[in-house]
């Protein structure tokens, strides 16, 4: 079959509110129209539902998003609130839980590596009394849940100051790891200590857990911001030899550090899966043949220096997520025209696909339209179940999954999820 051409997704800005709440939704979009949504009558021939399939919700904690509340609950409040999020994704018939389990160069688990999390206790390093990975493990599975635990494997800080940093931090012990940019510091991706390190680290929950999978999000090298450079030039200069540029170099970073921690996951915990939830966009088709058919102001080949068809065309893990957080019909990414270009993506390759559902924007008073429709994201799911090759949803985020501000997950669910499902394996 044919491959369609890829879509690379508009974007300008990243909005703050977490991991997963990417810069596609504060995009300032180029004015130039794609062509309209492909129509369903024209997919792959339709399929019956599988008994097997991703029902996913995202359980963000950077800045305390989704959970716990506010930092500085006591341990059982803490608890609560936690055990009432996967009870609310039982009671919708959901069957993962992708909980973020090291927001910022931290842990949420007692980690021999990094300090506890800031948004437990409201001090970074402090022990919270409690183990929130291993009673969401426990918990989760005790309900009949899958637990992905999420990791962001660069982000240090949303400041530049190191100082603020617990004594003990890396970061703090190592200053030449880090790179400021954009009024953050990041861990420099360039650098085969910082790999190892961040790898290690994570592994540390994989060995002490059993987690279902591993799950990373769309942050590598950072969201570009207006007017500011990466500097690691110095890193480039020592490591970059035999890459015809940086942007080769960068991206050979990003997927070495895929590919390791592929391999010691299996060697961990064999059953244990890896999984990448990416911002939506690949290339442009504009840009490269292979990519989609939009207008991308960040594409994630480009910017981030994350070449996600790689890794699904080489099946270097065993799922992707996209985030295709846009109505059918966006000028810029219609969601209509990204599915069957991820589908074909994909296709004959042993990578799962799931798609990322944006729960957030509906109702909205700043989305558009189409947002302001309950049925919105229930059409999303009418439309995959003509592609085959998507095994199933995940929702962002936690908070959403539970208020459901105008009832459009009610109607995923009285629509869709009728019955309970497996995960896929």
């Amino acid at each position: 079959m044919r491959r369609l051409s890829r879509r690379a997704f508009a974007v300008a800005a990243v909005a703050t509110l977490s991991g997963l709440v990417t810069a596609g939704d504060a995009a300032a979009f180029p004015g130039s129209a794609s062509s309209g949504p492909a129509s369903p009558a024209a997919a792959s021939p339709g399929r019956a539902r599988a008994v097997r399939e991703m029902r996913g919700m995202w359980l963000a904690t950077v800045s305390n998003r989704d959970w716990p509340s506010s930092p500085g609950l006591l341990a059982g409040q803490q608890r609560a609130e936690l055990l009432g999020h996967l009870d609310t994704a039982v009671r919708l018939r959901l069957n993962t839980v992708i909980f973020q389990v090291r927001p910022m160069a931290d842990a949420l688990w007692p980690s021999p590596y990094e300090p506890w999390s800031q948004y437990l206790t409201g001090v970074q390093g402090k022990d919270p009394g409690w183990d929130p990975l291993g009673t969401a493990v426990r918990e989760a599975h005790a309900r009949g849940l899958e637990l992905h635990a999420w990791f962001n494997p660069y982000r240090v800080a949303d400041h530049t100051d190191l100082t603020r940093l617990t004594p003990s931090h890396p970061a703090r012990r190592h200053p030449d790891w880090v790179v400021r940019y954009g009024g953050k510091l990041y861990y420099d991706p360039g650098l085969p200590q910082v790999r190892k390190f961040v790898r290690t680290a994570m592994l540390d929950a994989v060995r002490k857990y059993e987690i279902d999978a591993v799950h990373w999000d769309d942050y590598f090298y950072p969201y570009p911001v207006a007017g500011q450079v990466f500097d690691d030039d110095a890193t480039y200069a020592a490591h970059g030899a035999g890459f015809p540029d940086k942007a080769a170099w960068r991206r050979d970073n990003i997927d070495r550090l895929v590919r390791e921690m592929a391999a010691a996951i299996k060697e961990i915990r064999p059953a244990t899966r890896f999984g990448i939830s990416p911002f939506g966009v690949w290339r442009n088709a504009a840009t490269d043949p292979l990519g989609s058919p939009t207008q991308a102001g960040v594409q994630t080949y480009d910017d981030m220096y994350a070449d996600t068809r790689k890794w699904v065309r080489k099946y270097w893990i065993d799922y992707i997520c996209p985030q295709l957080y846009w109505n059918i019909g966006f000028t810029a990414a219609d969601y209509a025209r990204l599915l069957p270009w991820w589908a074909e993506v994909a296709e004959g390759t042993g990578t799962q696909l799931y798609v990322g559902e944006a729960l957030y924007k509906a109702g909205d008073p700043a989305q558009p339209a189409a947002w302001q429709d309950p049925a919105e994201l229930s059409r999303h799911l009418t439309f995959a179940r003509d592609w085959p090759q998507v095994r199933g949803h995940a929702f962002f985020s936690g908070t959403q999954v539970a208020a459901d501000r105008i009832g459009a997950l009610a109607r995923v669910v009285a629509d869709h999820y009728q019955q309970p499902a497996k995960p896929p394996r």
